[in-house]
C-alpha cells in the first residue's frame, strides 16, 4: 500500500505537505480553492488549471525511485498480491509492476476517457496534446467532450477495481505500508483489514493509520528509500534490488543527454592535465628560464672565456658560472647543469619529442651544451 511519499525522492510532490506540497503551490493558477484543480464541476467549466498541472506531472518526465523498484523486485520473486496506491503518476509501472498488479485507488495517467461519451482516447494523441499545453477533446465529431485521465476527481466515484479488490488484505501474509498519511478514506482502512497476526511493516516519516498497536507491527521511520534499502538488505536482497532500479531508465533526463566524449578529447584532456602537472612540479620561475636560456646561449656560441665575471645576476665573491650552477640546482656536486635540464637534453639527443618544450625550448634548436 502505497502513496506519495515513495514519489518525492522522483522530484513529484505529495499533496498535502505545507509549503512543498502541491496544493500550497497552485497560486499561480488562480483557483478558488486548491482542491479545485481536482474538481470535476471546476474541470468542466476550466480544464485549463488541470492542463497545467498535468504538463508538468506528466508521465515520462520522471525516474521511478528504489521504493518502486521494490515492489518491482516483489512481483518478479512472485510475492506480490497486490498493490494498493494512491498515486497517479504510473511510477510503477515504468519499475516494472505489470498492470495486472496494480490496484490504482485514486486513478492514473495511465488511461484517459471522455469524460461524458466515455470514448477512449489515444496514448500518444493525449500525450502530444498535453504537452502542447492544450486541452484534448474528444474525436467522436458528434460529441466534442472533454478528454480527462483517469484520474479520480472530487466529486467521482473510486474505480470499480478497487471495491473489487477491497478485501485482500485479509489473506496476505504481510503487508507493507509506505508513503502514505492514511488520511484519505476507503483507502486508509486497507491496513485494518489485515488478519491479527499477520506483520504489518510501515516505512514512512511518522506513524500513521494505527499501525504500530498490533505485537507484530514494524514500524521503519524515515525516508522511503531508507527504510526499502533496510528491509532489502535484512532480506539479502540489496545487490538485487540496487541492479533492478539502475536498470530503469533516467527519463527525467530524456531531453539532457549525455555527450560521448572522443578519442581525440579524451587524449587532449589527458595531455592538458600531464603539462599541467609537469609545471606544477618543475615550478620553474620566468626570470630563472630567461636567465638559464641566455646563459646557455652564450657557452654555445663560444662567448665564454676562462676569465672570471661577473653577470648582473651572478654576485660578487663567486668563484665561476659553474659553481652557480651548483648551487642553484639544490647542491648538485656532480654536474655543472641542473638534472632537469641533462635529462631535457639527454631526450633531445635521441631525437624524441621534448616534453619540457615549454619550459626550456632552446634545446630543440641545441641539443648539446
Amino acid at each position: 500500500m502505497t502513496g506519495a511519499g515513495i514519489s518525492t525522492s522522483a522530484g513529484i510532490p505529495d499533496f498535502r505537505s505545507p509549503d512543498t506540497g502541491v496544493y500550497s503551490n497552485l497560486a499561480r493558477l488562480n483557483l478558488p480553492y486548491p482542491e479545485a484543480v481536482f474538481d470535476i464541476s471546476f474541470f468542466r467549466n476550466n480544464p485549463h488549471p488541470f492542463y497545467a498541472l498535468a504538463h508538468e506531472l506528466y508521465p515520462g518526465k520522471f525516474r521511478p525511485t528504489i521504493s518502486h523498484s521494490f515492489v518491482a523486485l516483489l512481483s518478479d520473486k512472485g510475492l506480490l498480491l497486490k498493490l494498493f496506491t494512491q498515486n497517479i503518476d504510473c511510477l510503477e509501472r515504468e519499475a516494472g509492476v505489470p498492470d495486472e498488479m496494480i490496484i490504482e485507488a485514486h486513478g492514473s495517467f495511465a488511461r484517459q476517457r471522455c469524460i461524458d461519451c466515455k470514448a477512449q482516447h489515444p496514448d500518444d494523441l493525449m500525450r502530444t496534446t498535453v504537452e502542447q499545453g492544450e486541452v484534448p477533446h474528444c474525436l467522436t465529431p458528434e460529441c466534442n467532450g472533454l478528454v480527462k485521465p483517469d484520474i479520480v476527481f472530487f466529486g467521482e466515484q473510486l474505480p470499480e477495481e478497487f471495491f473489487q479488490n477491497r478485501a485482500l488484505p485479509a489473506s496476505a501474509d504481510l503487508c507493507i505500508v509506505m508513503g502514505t498519511s492514511l488520511s484519505v478514506q476507503p483507502f486508509a482502512s486497507l491496513p485494518q483489514i489485515c488478519s491479527e497476526g499477520v506483520p504489518r511493516v510501515l516505512i514512512n516519516k511518522e506513524v500513521v493509520g494505527g499501525l504500530g498497536s498490533r505485537a507484530d507491527d514494524v514500524i521503519l521511520l524515515g525516508d522511503c528509500d531508507d527504510g526499502v534499502r533496510q528491509l532489502a538488505s535484512a532480506l539479502g536482497w540489496l545487490d538485487e534490488l540496487e541492479k533492478l532500479w539502475a536498470a530503469t531508465n533516467p527519463v527525467a533526463y530524456k531531453d539532457q543527454p549525455q555527450k560521448t566524449k572522443t578519442a581525440d578529447e579524451i587524449l587532449e584532456e589527458e595531455i592538458t592535465k600531464l603539462t599541467a602537472d609537469v609545471a606544477q612540479t618543475l615550478k620553474v620561475s620566468h626570470d630563472h628560464t630567461a636567465w638559464l636560456k641566455n646563459h646557455l646561449e652564450e657557452k654555445h656560441l663560444g662567448k665564454e672565456d676562462n676569465k672570471k665575471r661577473l653577470t648582473p645576476d651572478e654576485p660578487e665573491g663567486w668563484e665561476s658560472d659553474s659553481q652557480w650552477l651548483r648551487e642553484n640546482d639544490g647542491g648538485n656536486p656532480d654536474g655543472n647543469v641542473p638534472k632537469a635540464v641533462s635529462s631535457a637534453n639527454e631526450e633531445g639527443k635521441d631525437g624524441h619529442s621534448n616534453e619540457l618544450q615549454h619550459v626550456f625550448p632552446h634545446l630543440v634548436k641545441k641539443p648539446s651544451l
